[in-house]
């Protein structure tokens, strides 16, 4: 059997974590027909068969899944063993990959990502921004982004920026001929800007008040999938909406929003950096969550 090339079982590691030629021939910066090409002629060289192909789907054979489990051990040692390289040059250097819901970019990119490209010239970052709740492992990021109470609980969590509170908002002009929400019950008889998550399921609005939690699906005829367009539709006297208080509080300070149900909507534990516990923490990585630290100190 001729041995393989460590290029050859990087690929095939690659696809097999991916489940997906496209996603892993991304990862790795080669095109996908030339993956393809590769893991055929691993496949030769070992003399089986790797992987269980199909127009809609990849993956593993019992020989590549005991493939697998052998070698995902030895490429993290690997990893490991360029880190410390990196370590005693004292630059952290290679592909940083986050994943990020639109909220957590903006923070990192107004506090962190500035002073941490300028400490480190040698990292690529590459912050990915979008609604959903992904497997950053699957997807192939170091680290990801979310709300703390959204974060599998497998994960490391690095809390930063503070809590976040979530607010009722409505136009003046909305409101004037309007009953005065006392409870969220009493929503039912208005107008609501609805939310329709990336799931495509709608946001059933939250709230709390000393210990009592009420969910509400509130009724409205218009739904978005934005805050900055939720603030909007509400400003210009569509309906209630439900979003994130420093989003809306432009229009607050302004006078072209009002908050609704104060008393229920207290603050709840806000955004945090999350990786998997129990794989190797890259050099760069490293480097991140300490400058995320140290401006979450500061503030």
């Amino acid at each position: 059997m001729t041995r393989p090339s460590l290029n050859d079982l990087a690929a095939f590691a690659a696809v097999a974590n991916h489940r997906s030629f496209r996603r892993a021939a991304d990862e790795i910066g080669v095109s996908r027909s030339a993956l393809s090409h590769a893991i055929i002629g691993l496949e030769e060289k070992l003399g089986v068969r790797l992987f269980n192909r199909t127009t809609r789907s990849v993956s593993l054979t019992q020989a590549g899944a005991r493939l697998l489990e052998n070698l995902d051990p030895v490429l993290r040692d690997l990893d490991r063993a360029l880190d410390t390289l990196s370590e005693e040059r004292g630059t952290p250097s290679g592909m940083l990959r986050i994943n990020a819901n639109k909220s957590g970019a903006r923070i990192l990119l107004d506090t962190v990502v500035p002073r941490f490209l300028d400490r480190y010239p040698a990292v690529e970052l590459d912050l990915v921004s979008e609604g959903r709740l992904v497997d950053i492992v699957e997807q192939g990021f170091d680290a990801g982004v979310r709300l703390l109470e959204a974060i599998p609980q497998d994960m490391v969590a690095v809390t930063f920026g503070g809590n976040v509170r979530f607010v009722a908002v409505a136009a003046p002009s909305y409101m004037e001929d309007k009953t005065v929400p006392k409870t969220p019950d009493d929503l039912h008889g208005h107008a609501c800007i609805r939310q329709r998550l990336p799931s495509g399921k709608r946001y059933r609005w939250e709230f709390s008040k000393r210990g009592a939690e009420i969910v509400v699906d509130v009724p409205g005829n218009l739904s978005l999938d934005d805050n900055d367009l939720l603030v909007q539709a509400a400003v210009d006297g569509l309906g209630i909406a439900y979003v994130p208080e420093d989003v809306a509080r432009p229009f607050l300070v302004s006078g072209q929003l009002i908050t609704l149900l104060d008393d229920w909507c207290p603050p709840i534990p806000g955004l945090a950096l999350y990786y998997p516990r129990s794989r190797h923490v890259p050099s760069p990585l490293r480097a991140f969550i300490d400058i995320l630290r140290q401006v979450d100190r500061s503030r």
